[in-house]
């Protein structure tokens, strides 16, 4: 069966959530499958030098031939919103003039950005070819929670037709939770063009790093006596880094052996370094994205482990950072809506505490908890690390994904 896909980022570029496209990608030629995907050359993360690399490769050919990357030149993704939108748009013109001229079984997608899932639409009505979407992020619902839209506007107007329209021609949504699948099913999506895979942990890239040990200690100068707590990935505006620069002014005398580690980059970071200089928020420490080799010592850099965002964000979700935390033994400390299915997983198991998103004095008195109980801290990431293993095995998620492309792709 030969597949076709396209991804706005790809490794060597840093993110999260990476290595989920690559196992995916892996999995799909270990089943016998021949696999095609369009790429822009690497920006997220990378050096010039790597990126000029990449711009003599042009064509990489993996696992024995059954993956064939096709990489072509583009800006740099910068900061600034009203460019990421226009890069993204140019990137979906690209797509469709590369998927017209290729022949394949089933095209795969991925929602970020979420107007290629319309590309692939315009690709299956072009070319007759079926399309399977994978929903990680719910668009336009994301943009009024995090008020950077309401409902009604021209953005939302915008973004549901979008969601309509490729909900209406995937041929299969792979959506990563239960909440996810009562969210598009109640937008009218049928429940048998839905099937849930939930993102699994990179256990083999991310495993425990003693501290002594950890490369990152000696590289930025950090003192390993202090108590840290990490926030690893993008830094953006749904996250909701105002509340913890708030938490980390209010605890920076009451707890002098507290740091707040901010591992990452994104559109918010120039606001939220320049709060952290003027209000000479010491106890706030910015260090780069790192070399996805050295993700085990990024998510192992931690006591605690931190996902935050702001309120009505998280009710649909679980980040992909969850599982890599869980998998570094570190607990988790979550500032999100109390009712997600994040929040459920960490107080059903055990595996850290929970504030509810917005939640200032609460956010507060978790982080004290974790801080002076820190015996109960290190089993509750003991705990996270059981709950990983006995629900998020790679081998079997990705399998499910292998066999919704072949029943899609092999029943025309």
């Amino acid at each position: 069966m030969k597949i076709l896909t396209f991804s706005c980022y790809y490794t060597p570029e840093i993110a999260a959530s990476m290595y989920l496209t690559e196992d995916m990608l892996k999995g799909m030629a270990e089943a016998g499958h021949s696999i095609e995907m369009y790429v822009p050359v690497p920006c997220r993360g990378v050096s010039d030098e790597v990126r000029n690399e990449y711009k003599k490769k042009k064509t990489e050919i993996l696992y024995d031939g059954k993956l064939t990357i096709h990489r072509f030149a583009l800006y740099k993704e910068g900061r600034n919103s009203l460019m990421r939108a226009f890069r993204y748009g140019l990137l979906n013109l690209i797509f469709i003039i590369k998927g017209l001229s290729k022949k394949a079984d089933v095209i795969f997608t991925q929602s970020t950005p979420p107007t290629q899932g319309m590309m692939s639409g315009f690709l299956k009505a072009c070319k007759k070819i079926p399309f399977v979407y994978n929903l990680q992020d719910i668009f336009p619902d994301s943009l009024v929670n995090t008020g950077m839209t309401s409902e009604g506007s021209i953005i939302w107007k915008i973004g549901r037709a979008v969601e309509n329209y490729t909900y209406r021609h995937a041929d299969n949504i792979i959506v990563i939770s239960e909440d996810f699948k009562k969210n598009i099913m109640a937008k009218g999506v049928p429940e048998n063009k839905i099937t849930v895979v939930p993102n699994w942990a990179d256990t083999q890239g991310v495993h425990p790093i003693g501290r002594k040990e950890n490369k990152l200690i000696k590289k930025y100068g950090l003192d390993p006596s202090l108590f840290y707590i990490t926030y690893c990935g993008n830094i953006g505006y749904t996250q909701n880094m105002e509340l913890l620069l708030e938490a980390a002014k209010i605890l920076k005398d009451e707890i002098p052996q507290l740091r707040f580690a901010l591992i990452g980059d994104g559109a918010a970071m120039d606001e939220i370094g320049k709060r952290i200089a003027d209000e000479h928020i010491e106890n706030v420490i910015h260090i780069p994205f790192q070399p996805y080799d050295d993700i085990a010592h990024v998510f192992s850099l931690g006591d605690v482990g931190l996902i935050i965002s702001k309120p009505n964000v998280g009710s649909n979700s679980v980040p992909s950072k969850t599982w890599s935390i869980m998998a570094a033994e570190k607990p988790l400390l979550a500032s999100f809506d109390k009712e997600s299915e994040l929040c459920k997983i960490i107080e059903e198991n055990d595996c850290g505490l929970v504030a509810d998103a917005g939640d200032l004095d609460g956010f507060i008195e978790a982080v004290k908890k974790m801080y002076n109980d820190r015996e109960k801290a290190f089993l509750q990431g003991k705990n996270g690390k059981t709950f990983l293993m006995s629900e998020f095995d790679r081998d079997t998620c990705v399998k499910k994904y292998v066999e919704v492309l072949e029943k899609v792709g092999l029943k025309k």
